[in-house]
């Protein structure tokens, strides 16, 4: 079975505290060898004394589906507030219009 980053990048966490087992901690040892860029990352997680802040390398696809969830919530947020906006608006209108009829109503 060949281990692949994603594998490594969940077992960095027990890796880094300390808790993994020491044959998982060969593996992971073994692997950063061949990952120069990960094994960067975990040395500087180390030094920065917070395993669990790992900068995780994200993909393309992941990034561009990040970006199509972000614009999503940017869309629903927009229209959310232009009702709100467009029924605070109509209803100071009607309430001026009801004051207006009342005013020119009176004998």
């Amino acid at each position: 079975m060949k281990i692949t980053r994603n594998v490594i990048l969940d077992l960095l966490p027990l890796y880094l505290d300390g808790e993994a087992h020491p044959d998982t901690q060969a593996l992971v040892d073994q692997y950063l060898e061949t990952d120069l860029e990960l094994a960067e990352m975990a040395k500087q997680s180390t030094e920065m004394d917070q395993p669990d802040r790992i900068p995780l390398p994200i993909s393309k696809e992941d990034q561009m589906e990040a970006y199509k969830q972000a614009q999503k919530l940017i869309l629903q947020r927009t229209l959310i507030w232009g009702s709100i906006i467009a029924f605070a608006i109509l209803s100071m209108l009607g309430l001026a219009l009801l004051a207006f009829n009342m005013l020119v109503s009176v004998p």
